[in-house]
């Protein structure tokens, strides 16, 4: 790629009064400005509306070589976040990360449990509003999981039932629903481990980044060890305090850890996925993984869990960030 192009950043349309999990996309476009510019290309930062006209305007008017993708949201939602590569691919503008149907698939977490479940791939069993149900829960505790949205938004104490009939589950998924003004669905909670596999492409293949473990230290016997909203975006909040990310994997488990790189490239390619992404994964008490969500677009800022395995692989950020714009220009 020639060095001093135009790029733009197509990010969120986020309030200045935006919750913490909104604000975030703002950082990263930020950084992957000054990582742009270090590259000695010419980043422009340019919101995602829902105006779709005011789009098209803006980015015909902006004539980038590419366009960075780090739409998360349309109107605060995630259920129309795959709007902005569809409309990318309409005006036929390259574009970095997913295309827009693998961004649907994975962003529609229940049509992603299913097409894993169908390719063998074990994801916790699951329910819909619809009464769809897959597998055997291996206890009565369950999630009430928002259907597309990202960050854990939405999850936290209120999000756990202890019921072993559909009929309860469904009542408790449509009081989230009026909750969080979105689509739910039940997913049963696996006691264990909770690990996650970051990929990046480069130079025609896909690289395999560190793998990290979330610790969740000090949690008490009957508090459930969950990656929830506060352990997130809360800081000062028990669960933000006492969650840790340790790439520090331990050699006796060099098996799992092969085992949950091996189902993460299975997912790359199951998926058709590009450019980057993440997988996260929960191991049970046996040692059996279950792969929680695909994240086809995960986070970029510098304190969060990508830039982290790039670092311990030895990956300057701004050589990613290249890697990404190299695999959209292909």
């Amino acid at each position: 790629m020639r060095k001093k192009e135009k790029i733009v950043i197509l990010h969120s349309d986020v309030a200045p009064d935006a919750s913490e999990d909104e604000l975030d996309c703002l950082r990263q476009a930020d950084t992957i400005a000054e990582a742009l510019r270090t590259l000695g290309h010419k980043p422009v930062l340019l919101p995602f509306v829902l105006d779709l006209g005011k789009n098209i305007e803006s980015l015909q008017h902006a004539n980038p070589y590419i366009v960075f993708n780090l739409v998360e949201t349309l109107g605060g939602k995630g259920n129309l976040i795959h709007v902005a590569p569809a409309l990318l691919d309409f005006l036929q503008m390259p574009y970095t990360g997913c295309r827009t149907d693998a961004m649907y698939l994975t962003s529609n977490k229940p049509l992603a449990k299913k097409i894993l479940h169908d390719a063998g791939i074990a994801t916790p069993p699951w329910i819909t509003a619809e009464a769809f149900s897959v597998g055997l829960a291996p206890s009565d505790t369950y999630l009430i999981k928002a259907s597309w949205e990202d960050a854990s938004v939405g999850l936290d104490e209120t999000s756990i039932v202890k019921m072993s009939d559909s009929a309860g589950i469904i009542q408790a998924m449509q009081n989230q629903q009026k909750k969080l003004g979105s689509a739910c669905f039940a997913e049963a909670y696996i006691d264990g481990r909770e690990f996650n596999i970051a990929l990046l492409a480069s130079a025609n293949k896909v690289q395999l980044l560190p793998a990290a473990e979330m610790l969740f230290l000090d949690y008490a016997p009957d508090k459930l060890k969950l990656l929830d909203y506060r352990a997130k975006w809360v800081e000062d909040s028990f669960e933000y305090d006492h969650t840790r990310r340790t790439l520090d994997i331990a050699s006796k488990d060099a098996a799992l850890i092969d085992n949950l790189r091996h189902i993460a490239l299975r997912c790359w390619d199951l998926f058709g996925l590009r450019g980057y992404a993440r997988v996260d994964f929960r191991v049970d008490e046996d040692g059996n993984p279950w792969v929680l969500e695909i994240n086809a677009n995960p986070c970029l800022s510098l304190e969060a869990g990508f830039a982290v395995a790039l670092e311990r692989a030895g990956i300057k950020y701004s050589k990613a960030i290249e890697h990404i714009v190299n695999d959209a220009c292909r």
